[in-house]
């Protein structure tokens, strides 16, 4: 993605204790998704005709797409309504959804019975027209390439200029550095294109996916299902995108030794309780025209999880974004980011697993320990491999850093 923002790769040592434990942590999803790859579903999970999905469908997939919206929400604002202000968070973001999407696929493969068809949306004589989940499926598949073409410009700016080829290759040097300009001058002139494809396409498939529970109106609590849910995603993605901009961007500047971007992060969040404030209403005039309201008092352990998805998920952040105290202190805009992410991550599951129940029930789903060992070793996947990325590729704002602690400066 284009930018006028001066970034250049982190030096940092890339193993530390953290690392390696992501790394055992990698190592042990890796031998339980070989035996489900080797052996089938059934060896590694609890998922069964009558629960046929899981924590892979509600957390790998549901969840990762929602949290992965700060690529498109940032891409939105600093380059679809021109807040050049935002953009020093651009990157970052965007990478987090490159990788995020990344993950998804990759649990979804795992997810799949017979993943190895996983090609067939591809071909159009195999296409579904009529089917929700084969527009989540050709969003994502599109999105995740739009990404990474906008990963490309990190890429040439990376190594334009330092091409050294070894040995034999040393004559092509002259070539491949003016391939990178040349590709470099390309993108630029043409990734406007990406970006708006990557906007629509991410709205197209965040309302797709609470579209795939509306067809399942007798096996879902009534709190949580209703025939616009589609909209309901969407508008929590648009929360959830900008929360987890700052909780990744304060993260991120404690893990690098930066200085969190509270001038870029507090204005950010003025806008999150304008977003917060149309998901809530929506939610709460759903149940009411709905007829529902009633069910928040009926005493069910179903309203007690509704209540705190959304009174500490929603509402609690939505009145803490009003606080300029808040918009002002890193760790109470990283507490309100929190809560909101809290609040989503609880949704998808609510939605997919919560309120979901199979017709002629005769047990409970609780994941195999297969299933959460792959589960964590794709969330240890995505922390390892921001952090390569990061340490290698201009995605931090050089400014923030360079100007105050001189720790970070481009490869020579």
């Amino acid at each position: 993605m284009s930018s006028h923002v001066h970034a250049a790769p982190i030096r940092m040592r890339f193993f530390t204790r953290g690392t390696w434990v992501l790394v055992a942590l990698m190592a042990v999803g890796f031998c339980f998704a070989a035996v489900r790859f080797t052996k089938g579903l059934g060896a590694v999970t609890n998922l069964d005709n009558q629960w046929p999905w899981g924590i892979w469908i509600a957390i790998d997939i549901a969840c990762g797409v929602a949290l992965a919206a700060g690529g498109f929400t940032t891409a939105a604002l600093a380059h679809v309504f021109h807040r050049e202000k935002f953009e020093p968070i651009v990157r970052p973001a965007l990478i987090t959804a490159m990788l995020g999407y990344t993950v998804v696929v990759i649990g979804l493969l795992a997810d799949l019975g017979r993943y190895y068809n996983v090609w067939h949306p591809m071909v159009p004589s195999m296409w579904s027209g009529h089917s929700v989940l084969f527009e989540v499926g050709i969003c994502v598949m599109f999105y995740l390439t739009v990404l990474y073409i906008e990963f490309l410009p990190m890429v040439t700016e990376r190594f334009r200029g330092r091409v050294a080829l070894p040995g034999t290759l040393r004559p092509l040097n002259g070539f491949v550095e003016g391939l990178l300009r040349l590709f470099d001058r390309t993108l630029g002139r043409i990734m406007s294109v990406f970006i708006i494809a990557g906007v629509v396409l991410s709205c197209m498939h965040q309302s797709s996916l609470g579209a795939l529970m509306v067809i399942a109106p007798y096996k879902m609590h009534p709190l949580w299902w209703t025939q616009v849910l589609p909209l309901l995603f969407l508008l929590s993605a648009f929360c959830v995108g900008p929360c987890m901009v700052i909780f990744e961007s304060i993260l991120a500047s404690r893990a690098f030794g930066r200085r969190p971007e509270m001038e870029v992060l507090g204005p950010l969040s003025k806008i999150l309780p304008v977003l917060l404030f149309f998901f809530i209403s929506t939610k709460a005039m759903d149940l009411a025209v709905r007829g529902q309201l009633y069910r928040l008092a009926d005493g069910s352990w179903q309203s007690g999880v509704f209540l705190v998805e959304m009174g500490v998920g929603f509402v609690l952040p939505f009145l803490m974004f009003f606080s300029s105290r808040v918009r002002r202190s890193p760790r109470l805009l990283f507490t309100a980011a929190t809560l909101v992410i809290f609040g989503v991550v609880m949704n998808r599951i609510d939605v997919f697993l919560v309120a979901y129940k199979p017709v002629y029930q005769v047990k409970h789903y609780f994941p195999a320990i297969g299933e959460l060992a792959i589960t964590t070793g794709l969330i240890a996947f995505l922390i390892f491999a921001y952090r390569f990325v990061v340490l290698n590729f201009p995605v931090m704002h050089v400014e923030a850093t360079a100007s105050q602690q001189g720790k970070e400066a481009p490869h020579a």
